[in-house]
């Protein structure tokens, strides 16, 4: 029997649901929609009776203070007429194979009320739209808002819905062994072999595999063909990263080879600091935080799966780099989460969306909603983060998830011994997620949607949330000897990479499915979330099973870690698989590319000044990328584990923009994490050497400006960029590599880990629209003491504002030019030794007391930074351009308010000093460029001084504040 339970809000109680989705349809253009319920629906199966199903509803399903709920079965069920007269209605499932996430806790709680017969759960949404709407309209509705056929689909008849259940996991798999016959094939059909399966392999290596199974004399098995496609994936093996590179520049050739060798890790094995633990070779980098404990930090990307699904993109991104720190070393506790963004406009118009693609706003909502959903729910708060704009982001969002996590001293480590069992832990295994590796290497194009849309996952975070407490208590009773997550390429990667020195053997009908009817080949590369690979040694699984079996956390052994070298799979005793380790992971051709970088010149507006400031400072502050992004932060848990020093956003009613978090993970002690951001894509379009260089400068900055030092500060960088086969933009990415390695290297700050995004391209019937070369830098570094940490609003009127560094005049990519709708050519510059004599100089007077608030210079420049800071503060300022500390690196350079106040120049900080302080502190400073610029009033007044003694900006901080919120007010 399956049984339907609608659930609906009481009469006169707010539909919360109904009015956003209201909303969303009122984005869309559509304005004749007057009212729309929500009615959330369960569909239950299995021998249960009626006053059971009402006991399920009424006492766990429905809040009985504000919902009503209306049970009917297969065979009671009759749609309700008068709904169907009075509304339109719209009724969301999902398609059959994807995971509801509702569904597991769902029976885990039927199962806690005493009721064991239940045998599947599935969910689905009703909407009930009120209005005059075409069937185009509605259509548009359907497809724009309500549904995303990649994961769901519209249901035509709602009797289907029992049907679909009661079918659900009913076929099971029949074994059959699959071949791909490779041994005769030309070179057409390998590429239709590697097209068709989806394995983003070029014709040499289609080649190379071919030729290593000639000498085994017979054709690979599909398994073997996956494993290798996802060992050998662009995602998993940064082949690009790590090939042979013949580079132009100015006319002037040289070969690369191992470009990340070359450039971000030879960083790191220059400076050699000690207290880098473990750097590019675990799932996270390792430095040490005091003598107890050392601290890891991970940043991923989940771009090509947030474009097709962002919910579960992003929900997945989360979930998946919450698993990095857990699978680094001997495990990690996650203690804070981070997240970049990237967009389209939200406000671009429907009309110029390319085909396949969602509107930006969607999957704007959609990716918050996802990373909201995950870190609340595993307790992790979200503590740091940045949102940018650009239209080029409309095929290709980028979604940057990081976790910083924590480890007693001594578990930084692993390592598999023959003879350990191979244990899988936490989710099931289904079809979600297959090809992710593989689809996540090459461009997305107007099919994708459909074509890849098994790429996509649904998350658990409860699920997740259970394994990592296990996994923890199982490390603190060293009850395992590696561990590692089940990211790219599932089973596949995660245990292929594990017995890599070992070899192993598994048998594939032991993994725990969500439902039957998956292959062999399906169930080694589902990257379905939610599952760690532990290594065991076999004295101990008794007592490991005993602790997951405690916290009902499914864990299962598949296999055992041999000394064979060789990856050995089967399937009800059936060899699948038998692959020569060193053939899987060092059989890789270097792959041969060729990268151009060609300066060129933009367009930059009139030399004619502008007197009056007032409205072009209004318009920096509520530019998409410069506006406040509370309507993000307040949706995330900065909170939780109580650890947040300083949190997003800081100041009167706490509305300011922090620079960068601090976090005191320990409470016996007064040492704190500080983790900040550096991010602009539009320096790169410029000169990619200087974005990369301005974005170590940025995060550096942002933690000198909370009161951090340069003394043990580690990077990590993460490269998104187009397609790396067409020189420009393999280019590109070259120089900003260059840049890394310089800049690093000058302010002494090692490179941790890392990672590439590659091919982020979106293609619509051959034409192709690339991203930004976009390069994240993230900085983690060690605070001795938080009590003496600082924020960026203003405290006390008759206080000193110093303007600390030298400005130039670097308008290039700038956000004054940007709303004036150029790009410009002077780009800001780093000088790194200049840099770090100005941050450890700060560093002194912020550790000496004698600071009372800091800003860096970034996005807007000074008249920006400083603009910030007054209404974060409740105070205003008057302020004098002429006494900015200035120098003239162009000759053609017209020297003006708006350049001195909105140049973008590095290395600069608006700080705000009291009187008796002031000698002191310009002590400090002796020898560096520095101007005191102004005082804080005791007014609402924001007033600048032009050059020429007149006021420039003349204004009110709460109309800047109103500016700065207005945009994202959602």
């Amino acid at each position: 029997m399956v049984w339907r339970i609608e659930i609906k809000d009481r009469h006169g109680v707010f539909d919360a649901v109904g009015e956003a989705v209201k909303k969303d349809i009122e984005d869309l253009g559509i304005d004749r929609v007057s009212h729309i319920s929500f009615v959330q629906l369960y569909f239950i199966s299995g021998k249960i009776s009626l006053k059971q199903v009402t006991k399920i509803a009424s006492e766990l399903l429905v809040d009985n203070i504000t919902q009503n709920f209306h049970i009917s079965n297969s065979s009671t069920f009759k749609e309700n007429q008068s709904e169907k007269k009075k509304y339109q209605i719209a009724e969301v499932a999902y398609n059959p194979g994807v995971m509801d996430p509702v569904e597991e806790s769902t029976l885990k709680g039927i199962r806690d009320l005493g009721i064991h017969t239940v045998e599947a759960v599935r969910t689905a949404k009703r909407y009930l739209i009120k209005g005059k709407l075409s069937k185009k309209e509605l259509n548009s509705i359907c497809e724009k808002i309500l549904c995303n056929k990649v994961i769901q689909h519209i249901v035509k008849n709602p009797k289907d819905s029992f049907k679909a259940l009661s079918e659900s996991g009913s076929h099971g798999y029949a074994f059959h062994l699959l071949h791909a016959d490779m041994l005769n094939a030309d070179d057409k059909r390998l590429m239709e072999i590697s097209n068709k399966g989806q394995l983003f392999l070029n014709l040499k290596e289609m080649q190379h595999i071919r030729d290593y199974f000639k000498g085994l004399g017979r054709n690979p098995t599909d398994c073997e063909l996956e494993t290798i496609a996802q060992t050998w994936s662009e995602h998993c093996a940064h082949k690009t990263f790590k090939g042979s590179i013949e580079y132009t520049y100015n006319g002037k050739k040289k070969i690369i080879n191992d470009l990340l060798k070359s450039t971000v890790m030879k960083v790191t094995n220059k400076l050699n600091k000690p207290w880098c633990i473990s750097v590019f070779k675990d799932n996270a980098g390792i430095i040490s935080f005091d003598k107890d404990y050392d601290v890891c930090f991970k940043v991923e990307t989940h771009n090509h799966p947030s474009a097709l699904e962002p919910f579960g993109g992003a929900n997945t991104g989360i979930g998946g780099v919450i698993r990095d720190p857990l699978g680094t070393g001997l495990s990690a506790k996650p203690i804070l989460n981070t997240d970049v963004f990237c967009f389209a406009q939200p406000d671009y118009p429907f009309s110029k969306l390319p085909q396949g693609t969602l509107h930006p706003k969607r999957v704007m909502k959609g990716v918050v909603s996802g990373v909201r959903d995950y870190g609340n729910k595993m307790g992790i708060p979200t503590v740091n983060g940045a949102i940018l704009f650009d239209r080029r982001y409309v095929g290709n969002p980028l979604v940057y998830c990081g976790t910083v996590g924590i480890m007693p001293k001594g578990k930084a480590f692993k390592k598999v011994s023959p003879g350990d069992l191979i244990l899988v832990v936490g989710g099931k295994t289904g079809r979600d997620g297959i090809h992710g590796a593989t689809f996540s290497s090459g461009e997305l194009t107007h099919e994708s949607e459909d074509v890849s849309s098994s790429a996509v996952q649904i998350g658990n975070p409860i699920q997740e949330k259970k394994m990592v407490d296990t996994i923890l208590a199982a490390r603190d009773k060293r009850l395992f000897s590696a561990i590692t997550d089940c990211g790219a390429g599932g089973l596949s990667s995660a245990v292929g990479e594990m017995g890599e020195d070992t070899g192993c053997r598994v048998d594939l009908e032991k993994v725990p499915l969500k439902y039957k009817g998956l292959s062999y080949y399906e169930i080694w590369i589902s990257e379905a979330q939610e599952r760690m690979v532990l290594a065991v040694p076999k004295k101990n699984i008794d007592k490991i099973l005993d602790i997951f079996a405690k916290e009902n956390v499914e864990a299962t052994v598949i296999g055992e870690f041999t000394n064979s070298k060789r990856l050995k799979l089967s399937y009800e005793g059936n060899p699948v698989c038998d692959l020569d380790m060193k053939f899987l992971h060092d059989g890789l051709l270097q792959i041969k590319k060729k990268a151009v970088w060609k300066p060129k010149r933009f367009k930059e507006p009139s030399s004619k000044k502008t007197k009056d400031l007032t409205s072009s400072l209004k318009k920096i502050l509520s530019s998409w990328d410069v506006c406040s992004k509370e309507w993000v932060i307040r949706q995330y848990d900065h909170e939780v584990q109580g650890s947040s020093v300083i949190k997003p956003l800081v100041g009167v009613n706490n509305e300011g923009p922090s620079d960068a978090s601090v976090t005191r993970p320990r409470w016996d002690s007064k040492k704190g994490i500080i983790v900040s951001n550096g991010i602009n894509f539009r320096f790169g379009d410029i000169d990619p050497y200087w974005m990369a260089a301005s974005c170590i400068d940025e995060a550096l900055r942002q933690i000198i400006a909370v009161g951090g030092t340069l003394k043990q500060v580690a990077l990590l960088d993460n490269f998104c960029w187009g397609n790396p086969d067409k020189p420009d933009r393999l280019g590109s990415m070259v120089r900003a590599s260059q840049a890394c390695y310089k800049i690093g290297l000058a302010y002494g700050t090692p490179f941790i880990s890392g990672k590439d995004s590659l091919y982020n391209e979106y293609s619509e019937h051959g034409k192709s629209m690339a991203i930004p070369g976009t390069l994240l830098i993230s900085a983690i570094g060690i605070m001795e003491d938080v009590t003496k940490a600082i924020t960026m609003d203003i405290k006390k009127p008759g206080n000193l504002i110093y303007v600390v560094g030298q400005t130039f005049d670097e308008l290039g990519g700038s956000s004054y030019y940007h709303t004036k709708g150029f790009l410009g050519n002077n780009v800001p510059e780093v000088n790194a030794a200049l840099g770090k004599k100005i941050m450890n100089a700060l560093s002194k007077a912020t550790n000496s007391g004698l600071v009372s608030s800091c800003h860096d210079c970034s996005e807007g420049g000074i008249a920006t930074a400083a603009a910030e800071m007054a209404f974060s503060g409740g105070f205003g300022m008057d302020l004098f351009a002429r006494e900015i500390p200035y120098r003239a690196k162009h000759k053609k350079g017209v020297l003006g308010d708006d350049l001195i106040l909105f140049s973008e120049s590095n290395s600069r900080f608006v700080v705000e000093v009291s009187s008796e302080n002031k000698q002191q502190f310009e002590q400090l400073l002796k020898g560096l460029p520095f101007g005191l610029i102004g005082c804080v009033s005791g007014t609402d007044n924001f007033k600048v001084y032009g050059l020429d003694g007149k006021p420039c900006i003349n204004t009110n901080i709460n109309d800047l504040k109103e500016c700065w919120q207005k945009p994202l007010k959602w």
